[in-house]
């Protein structure tokens, strides 16, 4: 059977909507059962009723700054959809330590910058201010801290002189819409194995492309 995976999201669910796309085919190794959201506003649940994803709504902020009982809510409905992997689509909760340790090397999360450079927020700002002439996304493991888990997959953009944050922002989430579904295939087909911090992956290869940036004439 393939593994049973639930996206969690806050908002518009981008990320959510191009993993769902991607596990519409026969042959992608994973099945998406369930969106749950932490928002009843949150706009990928319209998204994802359209797709025929079932949703859930679990509103964190009737808990406040209880995270352990948000989280055993949520452990609650990840179990009763037999989930075995997680993905993270712009989720805005904070999630505790022992949440994490639970589902260590069975959730993922996608930040727009090549980590481990830029964490935590804004990190095309924080990209643009470093002068920086490649950035990107990576999807990561998700560990205790933030935006610092293992590397399963990164896709780099070039970095213009006149980028602002928006524009380099959207770029960079063309490249997480196409590596997130991809991440998740090697996950899901069991081709990315653990060793200490770092990821490796079975039958791996770069694409054989170089970006360099700025190009010279």
């Amino acid at each position: 059977m393939k593994p049973r995976v639930a996206i969690l999201i806050s908002g518009r669910g981008s990320n959510m909507v191009a993993l769902v796309r991607a596990a519409k085919a026969e042959d992608f190794p994973a099945e998406i059962v369930v969106v749950i959201s932490n928002r009843a506003d949150a706009g990928g649940i319209e998204s994802a009723n359209q797709s025929g994803i079932p949703t859930v709504t679990i509103e964190s902020r009737r808990f406040g700054k209880d995270r352990a009982a948000f989280e055993a809510e949520l452990q609650s409905e990840l179990d009763r959809h037999g989930i075995d992997l997680i993905c993270l689509g712009g989720f805005m909760r904070l999630l505790t330590a022992e949440f994490a340790q639970r589902w260590f090397g069975r959730m993922l999360n996608i930040h727009p910058s090549l980590l481990p450079s830029f964490p935590g927020l804004d990190p095309q700002g924080q990209a643009l201010r470093a002068g920086v002439k490649i950035s990107g996304a990576t999807v990561h493991f998700v560990i205790p801290e933030t935006d610092a888990g293992p590397i399963v997959m990164q896709g780099a953009v070039a970095v213009s002189d006149d980028d602002t944050a928006d524009t380099l922002a959207a770029r960079i989430l063309e490249i997480e819409h196409r590596i997130y579904p991809d991440a998740l295939r090697l996950v899901a087909s069991g081709k990315v194995r653990l060793e200490g911090d770092i990821c490796k992956t079975a039958d791996s290869a770069g694409s054989g492309d170089t970006l360099i940036s700025p190009a010279v004439a």
